[in-house]
């Protein structure tokens, strides 16, 4: 595999390099969004196999399971944006990668992903609080906080705080990567889930609560996650390295580091 040069990118040429690397990847990708959220879909199954069951204990049971499905749900999202992050870099820097290399690689700071989503998810929260406008101003500020904290070990606040400065000056363009793939995550969604609400209103108003129906759209949820859950991170992995390039001069270290591992006796860093 060659190494990918690295220069500035346009907002075109970084969405079309997203689309590439998913497309020649595709099995890869899918295969990391898959794995965890297998798990994430089989809490959501039991839940709606309790609240199926009329019974104290039942009711009692699909609540922790729904507490249990929040709690799952956050660290499967961390974990496969975490992965889907260092196999970006990883194939973004010529070097091959696999769905278990990846997830190897981020077993010891997915806890940290967690808590940073907890932190930035807060903060945007205040933000949207305080007339909307704060809120899609942290969004952007703090978008590329995952890669940072994946790819550069640090602390959730020094995330935070390295995201907000490498972001400076390209927030607009932040901005219209966002809402693109909001939008594209929203038409793939209503595509793989409309067939659902076919069936619910040709069934009648009670279809809703079948567990046929629940169990659809739980599998239809699935799916979606799977095909377009890589999409963002992957463009927001190639974002932090745009970003370092223009600002830090990356592609010239990155040069001067593989040079040095070219040379005889220079054993490469861990």
């Amino acid at each position: 595999m060659t190494t990918t040069p690295l220069r500035p990118l346009t907002t075109g040429e970084l969405l079309d390099r997203t689309f590439s690397l998913y497309r020649e990847h595709f099995v890869l990708f899918v295969g990391i969004v898959a794995l965890p959220h297998l798990l994430s879909l089989a809490a959501r199954l039991s839940v709606i196999s309790l609240h199926s069951q009329r019974s104290l204990g039942a009711a009692l049971g699909a609540l922790g399971w729904a507490m249990a499905f929040l709690l799952i749900s956050l660290v499967v999202a961390a974990a496969s944006q975490a992965a889907t992050v260092v196999a970006v870099s990883q194939l973004h820097l010529g070097r091959p990668t696999s769905v278990s290399e990846a997830y190897s690689r981020v077993k010891g700071r997915i806890f940290r992903v967690v808590l940073l989503t907890l932190v930035v998810g807060l903060g945007v929260g205040v933000g949207v609080l305080l007339l909307v406008v704060p809120g899609i101003i942290f969004t952007m500020m703090w978008s590329l906080a995952v890669p940072v904290t994946v790819l550069e070990d640090r602390g959730i606040i020094d995330s935070i705080s390295r995201s907000s400065e490498l972001t400076k000056g390209s927030r607009w363009r932040i901005f219209v990567v966002w809402i693109l793939f909001i939008v594209l995550s929203f038409a793939v969604g209503f595509l793989i889930e409309w067939p659902i609400g076919f069936i619910v209103g040709k069934a009648g108003p009670g279809a809703a609560a079948s567990g046929g129906v629940q169990v659809g759209a739980a599998v239809a949820g699935f799916i979606a996650q799977c095909l377009v859950g890589p999409l963002a991170t992957i463009a927001f992995s190639l974002l932090y390295y745009d970003q370092r390039v223009r600002k830090e001069a990356f592609d010239l270290q990155y040069m001067m580091e593989t040079l040095d591992l070219a040379q005889p006796g220079v054993a490469p860093a861990i």
